[in-house]
């Protein structure tokens, strides 16, 4: 699936676990890019190295599928780098919380320069999940 949808779509990732009204203005502006938009999905393994998984990248998947603003879901069994690859999307964007940090990882940042991806910027942090696991921990 990915390859066949190369140059044609916008792409967000992460772990989205929970979900929230963060993530939700992420998508919502990310769609209006002008590009069809694909969320990749980390897998559980990735989420457990932040917290305890909340939802399965299974559950996630469903949840995000789910959202108007979301045109496909990949649930990726391989890292974003692997992904950027063979996806090779229009657009990869991120959060402006990724700027802040000094940008994507280099990794990334050097094939999106190779192969053409515009890395993109949205200023619509609004949570943070870990924040959020943070709080209810606490309780």
């Amino acid at each position: 699936m990915l390859r066949s949808l190369s140059k044609t779509v916008a792409m967000v990732d992460g772990c989205f676990d929970p979900l929230h009204e963060g993530h939700i203005a992420y998508f919502q502006e990310a769609s209006e890019l002008g590009y069809p938009l694909l969320c990749n999905i980390a897998p559980d393994t990735w989420t457990e190295k932040k917290h305890k998984v909340l939802l399965s990248q299974q559950q996630r998947s469903i949840v995000i599928d789910a959202l108007r603003c979301i045109r496909f879901v990949h649930a990726a069994q391989i890292p974003t780098l692997e992904v950027l690859q063979i996806l090779q999307p229009a657009l990869y964007v991120k959060g402006s919380d990724w700027k802040e940090r000094g940008g994507i990882p280099q990794d990334e940042q050097l094939l999106c320069e190779e192969v053409g991806i515009e890395v993109r910027y949205l200023d619509t942090i609004l949570n943070s999940s870990s924040d959020l696991i943070k709080k209810w921990s606490a309780k």
